[in-house]
């Protein structure tokens, strides 16, 4: 008999998901097996979260996966990630761009080591370790990548800030927030390709994920405001063309951002924005516990980022909280924005993103894949990287009014 992929939070909340009973649940988990085939089809056609995997390097990890246990997952990826990073260690000497390449190859690892939350001691030694290959990636970068330290309530807001090289003037700035499974680090890698058009850019991880120092609630915007009062106080900072970017859970942050700061920022990027339907406790046990456009684990992911959240019906409650509709702010002035969805998306209805449309005062601009899932993609079509610089990198160059080229 198949195993279940139980132990993401824990064995007896997905135990409950899995037979369905508490949470009158209608869709079921992926079993091991399962989970092993899409993880593998994903890292060959360069589907999320797999994206920059080599398949032999996942076949070679599951081969060493027998069982649903967090911390046997998490050493089978860091193993195969453990041989890349001694490998690029040893020539950071001799080759140094093998080994830039060897760090980007064992932080993959590692990332998916610790995925889709490290909720085990051996997911948040993948984790630990992923931050670790990134950074040392980070050292090769040019221009360089600054890690920045922002006081916040006791405690700090970590994140990763890269300027244009050569840049003449002030710079404009993008606040990019990491969804729900994604970290600073993803977000760091993909938005490089800005840089080259004068923008520069700082990612940041969502409340409750990642070095975020809150758990996400219907407040935790806050966290991003300390942000944009930081890069205020950056000289290279033009104040006047600060935008965000948020994708999934991250362009929940970016849309209420749009709303609560609109007076201080210039552009706002919402891919598949959680607004209201995702939020509604019927969808929320229905359709978001047990999704297979996720590869697995989706609600005990969300579980993790709350606090109190013991069961999977506290999620009813919990996210009912940060609907805009209930929080009375759709309608409410925005900044420009761009809204990136795909029609088919399971995790985010599409009626949010029509929602979010035809709310706030001033015009929004939208780009919808009938085709699409989840951000919009669509494999082979419109996978993540396309998207990102066919569509959101042109938006963000014309919203923050980046002159062309001489």
């Amino acid at each position: 008999m198949p195993h279940r992929l139980f132990g993401l939070v824990t064995g007896l909340v997905l135990l409950g998901l899995a037979q369905g009973s508490s949470a009158q649940q209608s869709q079921k988990e992926r079993t091991l097996d399962e989970v092993k085939t899409e993880a593998i089809k994903r890292a060959e056609n360069g589907m999320y979260p797999l994206i920059g995997l080599d398949p032999a390097d996942v076949r070679e990890a599951f081969s060493n996966i027998k069982t649903t246990d967090n911390d046997e997952w998490a050493a089978a990826f860091s193993a195969v990630a453990s041989r890349y990073m001694a490998e690029g260690n040893s020539l950071l000497a001799s080759n140094p761009a093998q080994a830039d390449k060897d760090f980007v190859r064992a932080w993959r690892l590692y990332s998916f080591g610790r995925w889709p939350v490290p909720a085990s001691p051996g997911k948040k030694r993948a984790y630990a370790k992923a931050l670790e290959a990134f950074l040392a990636h980070a050292k090769m970068m040019d221009p360089p990548l600054e890690v920045v330290h922002i006081p916040f309530e006791g405690a700090e807001i970590v994140g990763y800030l890269r300027l244009p090289k050569n840049a003449k003037g002030h710079v404009p700035m993008v606040i990019a927030i990491s969804g729900l499974d994604s970290r600073k680090e993803d977000l760091t890698e993909n938005f490089g390709v800005v840089l080259g058009s004068g923008i520069g850019y700082i990612g940041i991880d969502s409340p409750g994920t990642g070095q975020a120092p809150i758990k996400a609630s219907e407040t935790a915007d806050r966290m991003f405001s300390k942000v944009i009062d930081y890069l205020e106080t950056r000289p290279e900072v033009d104040k006047t063309r600060i935008g965000v970017d948020g994708q999934s859970f991250g362009a929940y942050w970016a849309t209420k951002l749009a709303i609560v700061e609109h007076a201080r920022l210039k552009a706002v990027v919402a891919q598949s924005p959680p607004v209201d339907a995702t939020f509604e406790k019927n969808f929320v046990l229905q359709k978001t516990l047990g999704n297979r456009e996720y590869l697995f684990g989706l609600g005990p992911a969300l579980m993790s980022i709350f606090e109190g959240a013991n069961k999977v019906e506290d999620l009813g409650e919990i996210l009912s909280k940060l609907s805009l509709v209930n929080q009375h702010l759709l309608g409410k002035p925005t900044t420009s924005m761009l809204i990136i969805a795909g029609a088919q998306d399971t995790q985010v209805p599409i009626s949010d993103a029509y929602l979010l449309l035809g709310s706030g005062d001033v015009p929004k601009e939208a780009w919808i894949n009938p085709q699409g899932g989840h951000l919009g993609r669509q494999v082979k079509i419109w996978p993540d990287p396309v998207i990102f610089r066919k569509i959101l990198v042109p938006w963000l160059v014309r919203n923050l009014e980046i002159p062309p080229p001489m």
